[in-house]
């Protein structure tokens, strides 16, 4: 262990990341940004053509990044998986998605976990960052490490950290965010520390992985939660004649107690929409029923369906149907200045309306065009120009995503009718505007 620890401190250990998008892509530029040797592993050939071509396929990182560590020799991308084996520590960073019936589907974890298993060997450190239901580390990984004849704590160390990624955020990065590290062991975790707090400022250590793992679930049910309030309430406000983003403004100057959240079109991303099943799906092994993660979800899930309510509406008000009317979305990334388009809500909108007959387009600055999403392998389409001319042909424009590029008072000008979905175009009283 002494060995390792000192490894990782004269900056000789050599990372291993597996799983080169959002999360781990961050993680290997930060490390070899502190001098350590990095290798990338995905199954994406193409993704891993580009970065060892210094070509970054995620907007808020720039190719100079990679293009810097590249230049130096610290960093390379492969599919190569048998090259772990000149690894010393192995950070997985996998996606967690849902089954339809809102299962855990673990097959990225259980296909990493079995191929680390062929390279693993002795002083190997294994850190799973992927969200997932408390023990999965436990239960999952460490069966198939140990059938090696390794010790765990002994001779090979394993931790669950939890990633904190937040695409786009200016101010918080992965060097400024803090990580919590939960072992199998005491050295496990110690280990651990350490190597993260390498390229981490704040390092919070844990007394299991399974505390860890919970932790990350907590953060985002938490979020959920209250996302789902306040789209209930949205809704209540709306019935009532009431502007729920003036009472949330309001509210908000209270200096203690309150922490504002926003209603929207529904949930994005990776992490809120999928993580709080995790625990839900857990919690029935202990004849526990999770209510408030069962009545959120079904509160986000249905707020897509609530918008297309309001298109409804707002068409009946001009005098026209929704089968044959032509709609423009405006903005498919799931928040506001991203290309990310996991699980956006902007996607189930399209479909609910293309299903319904209307007629859909769609405008992104940052995805120029978009197919095969997961449940809707039949979408595919391309973002059309967001011109005067355009503008005008449209029955209904809907603000999916605000995105700071663009011009709200050129689009309220040249709009028949627009749906808002994110309080984009405040301040103006117009006819042409109704809230969702």
């Amino acid at each position: 262990m002494k060995n390792l620890i000192q490894k990782i401190k004269d900056r000789e250990a050599t990372v291993g990341v597996i799983g080169l998008g959002y999360v781990g892509l961050p993680l290997c530029i930060r490390f070899s940004q502190e001098q350590f040797k990095v290798t990338g592993f995905d199954i994406d050939i193409k993704k891993v053509q580009k970065l060892n071509n210094s070509i970054s396929y995620i907007k808020h990182i720039p190719s100079e990044n990679i293009l810097a560590v590249r230049e130096k020799k610290l960093f390379e991308a492969t599919t190569d998986y048998s090259r772990l084996r000149n690894t010393d520590c192995i950070i997985i960073c996998v996606p967690t998605p849902l089954k339809k019936n809102k299962e855990p589907d673990l097959s990225y974890i259980k296909n990493t976990t079995l191929e680390i298993a062929k390279y693993l060997r002795r002083n190997h450190l294994i850190s799973l960052e992927s969200t997932t239901y408390p023990g999965t580390t436990r239960e999952i990984l460490l069966p198939e490490f140990e059938k090696k004849g390794l010790k765990v704590g002994k001779d090979f160390y394993l931790v669950f950290s939890p990633e904190r990624e937040d695409p786009g955020n200016p101010k918080f990065n992965t060097k400024n965010i803090p990580k919590v590290v939960g072992g199998i062991s005491r050295y496990c975790t110690e280990i651990g520390r350490v190597l993260y707090e390498q390229v981490i400022n704040k390092i919070i250590p844990v007394s299991s992985p399974e505390v860890a793992e919970f932790t990350k679930l907590l953060e985002n049910i938490f979020r959920s939660v209250n996302i789902a309030l306040v789209n209930e309430l949205k809704i209540l406000s709306d019935k009532m004649g009431i502007d729920i983003w003036e009472v949330i403004d309001a509210s908000s100057t209270k200096p203690f107690g309150f922490m504002p959240f926003y209603p929207g079109p529904g949930l994005g991303g990776h992490c809120i929409p999928i993580d709080p099943f995790y625990l839900s799906w857990k919690a029935k092994e202990y004849d526990f029923n999770t209510r408030f993660i069962e009545l959120a979800g079904e509160i986000n899930t249905s707020m897509p369906e609530y918008v297309v309510s309001k298109i409804l509406d707002g068409l009946n008000m001009h005098g026209k149907c929704l089968k044959k009317s032509k709609i423009l979305i405006l903005g498919v990334a799931y928040k506001k200045d991203t290309d990310d388009i996991r699980e956006s809500p902007a996607v189930e909108i399209i479909s609910i309306l293309k299903d319904k007959g209307a007629k859909v387009d769609y405008n992104d600055p940052y995805i120029p065009s978009f197919s095969g999403m997961r449940h809707y392998p039949e979408l595919s389409m391309k973002s059309v120009p967001l011109t005067e001319r355009k503008l005008k042909q449209y029955d209904c424009v809907v603000i999916v995503t605000d995105h700071s590029k663009y011009n709200y008072h050129f689009i309220l000008k040249n709009s028949s009718l627009i749906i808002d979905t994110r309080n984009a175009i405040k301040n103006i009283k117009s006819k042409k505007i109704i809230k969702a």
